[in-house]
């Protein structure tokens, strides 16, 4: 789910989606990538830039081909299924790239579901994984429930905290609808994502209040002058903090990866060695618990009262996944826009590797 809305920023260009996603593909494989990881990179990050979640789409692309082409995350690498008992497993993804990882582990997960009912993967030596809800989705999609975790290095400062302690460490989940659009919900577990900070700093735009801190843990809305994110809830920031352990439960500890403290920074300087970051997802299958159109039923009602419920003046009652899939038939209309510095990066990516560069037109979007 993406967060809150800001200033509504000028991006620098749009792209048609195919062939936006044709140049992704093109220069992970220039990186050296194999198959697998550019599709599964590919996927990931157009789920995000097709929904509106820029911080964690296309925005990306610059920061994978350097961590293919330093060795952080492996060109063609083996994935391990080490432990396997009943509806769980392990699954030690050898330093792929982390959506590869996470679609390959929720493919098993759901095959799991598929005779058992519940299907769950741990994850560890993997990488980031862009946006959480892409592999809940993926779920969703296949008729399962669908939940995602993943740590992430350290960035987040505690509640009345003054040092980095959690990642963003984000939760999501989608679930099927019959005859319409998954319910889909992703959430990071600080006030917002690392991500979206860098995206505002290229923007240059202020972040929200009570969303970062400086080095002294004191808020800043200055994207420049962020040191460490605030947990989410603001005043309640306990309970993002709660969240966050929790999802380092089930991602780090029961999957054999590293906390997050432990985790080297996403952004470097260091681009060679492995992360080792840790994931979790599930896939539920709710004919095991119930019968196919009880759910069907139950959850279009829910839908359907929680829609209708009445909104604050010239508020509007939304379900998660509403505003993310009008964001999608919006662009689907008037092409995916991306911000000035991945514009730029995308024209250096052309450049190095004598890549096609799909034509743009300027929007204010």
């Amino acid at each position: 789910m993406a967060e809150p809305r800001s200033p509504i920023p000028v991006y620098a260009a749009r792209y048609r989606e195919a062939d936006l996603s044709a140049f992704c593909e093109a220069a992970l494989r220039a990186a050296g990538a194999d198959a697998p990881t550019v599709d599964a990179a590919t996927r990931a990050m157009m789920h995000a830039s097709r929904l509106g979640v820029d911080s964690h789409g296309v925005r990306l692309l610059n920061h994978y081909v350097s961590a293919l082409e330093g060795g952080r995350v492996a060109r063609a690498p083996q994935l391990t299924y080490v432990r396997e008992t009943g509806a769980v497993a392990t699954l030690d993804a050898g330093a792929a790239h982390g959506a590869l990882a996470a679609y390959t582990a929720m493919d098993r997960a759901m095959d799991l579901a598929s005779g058992f009912g519940i299907g769950a993967v741990a994850i560890r030596n993997s990488s980031h994984f862009g946006p959480a809800g892409a592999f809940a989705l993926a779920a969703a999609e296949r008729g399962f429930v669908g939940l995602a975790f993943c740590n992430s290095d350290s960035f987040v400062r505690l509640h009345e905290g003054a040092e980095r302690f959690h990642g963003t460490n984000p939760i999501a989940a989608a679930a099927p609808v019959r005859g319409a659009r998954p319910w889909l919900f992703d959430m990071a577990t600080s006030s917002v994502p690392f991500n979206r900070v860098l995206l505002y700093r290229s923007l240059d735009i202020p972040l929200p209040r009570d969303a970062a801190s400086d080095a002294e843990g004191v808020d800043t809305q200055d994207a420049n002058a962020v040191d460490m994110l605030a947990p989410l809830g603001g005043a309640f920031g306990f309970k993002g903090a709660g969240l966050a352990g929790l999802v380092e439960i089930f991602s780090a500890l029961l999957s054999g990866a590293l906390l997050s403290f432990d985790i080297a920074p996403m952004v470097g300087p260091d681009m060679a060695t492995p992360r080792n970051i840790g994931a979790f997802v599930l896939a539920v299958r709710p004919s095991a618990f119930l019968e196919p159109e009880a759910y069907e039923e139950g959850m279009a009602r829910y839908l359907r009262t929680l829609r209708r419920s009445r909104p604050t003046a010239g508020g509007e009652v939304l379900a998660p996944g509403d505003r993310e899939w009008r964001e999608a038939d919006n662009r689907a209309r008037m092409g995916i826009p991306v911000d000035p510095a991945t514009a730029e990066a995308f024209a250096q990516l052309s450049l190095r590797y004598g890549l096609y560069l799909p034509e743009t037109q300027p929007t204010a979007y």
